[in-house]
């Protein structure tokens, strides 16, 4: 998973929106509406979600690996990678959030990480850290 933070993720800009992101990529295998009110598009090895005026919110992908600034960080290392790295790293719900990068994951768990839209930050801050 190559990132560019609130910019890019893999070959889809964060700028695109949920129309644009159905004519590149097709059908997605499922659509669904969350209870946060996102709609997620599920393409089976990744996840965008939108907010329902089609903004993108977040990219989740596998990545047994990401690219960060051309750094080549294992999943299993992105922890550590993201606290040595950011100041501002928080734990919100069992999520590793990471303003710099971007990124939420829950390090115990499979190699799913979300990219974030730099908008979404504040929203992930003001959860409970439960």
């Amino acid at each position: 998973m190559h990132v560019i933070p609130y910019l890019l993720v893999d070959q889809l800009p964060f700028m695109a929106n949920h129309d644009q992101v159905r004519h590149y990529y097709g059908k997605p295998l499922s659509i669904e509406r969350l209870e946060i009110g996102l709609q997620a598009l599920d393409y089976g090895s990744w996840v965008a979600r939108f907010q329902h005026n089609g903004r993108l919110e977040e990219i989740t992908k596998r990545a047994p690996e990401l690219f960060l600034f051309g750094q080549r960080v294992p999943f299993a290392g992105l922890e550590t990678f993201v606290r040595q790295r950011d100041a501002g790293v928080f734990v919100r719900s069992g999520f590793v959030v990471s303003p710099r990068f971007g990124l939420a994951f829950v390090p115990g768990e499979p190699d799913w990480v979300t990219a974030l839209a730099a908008h979404c930050i504040p929203t992930w801050r003001s959860m409970p850290a439960v």
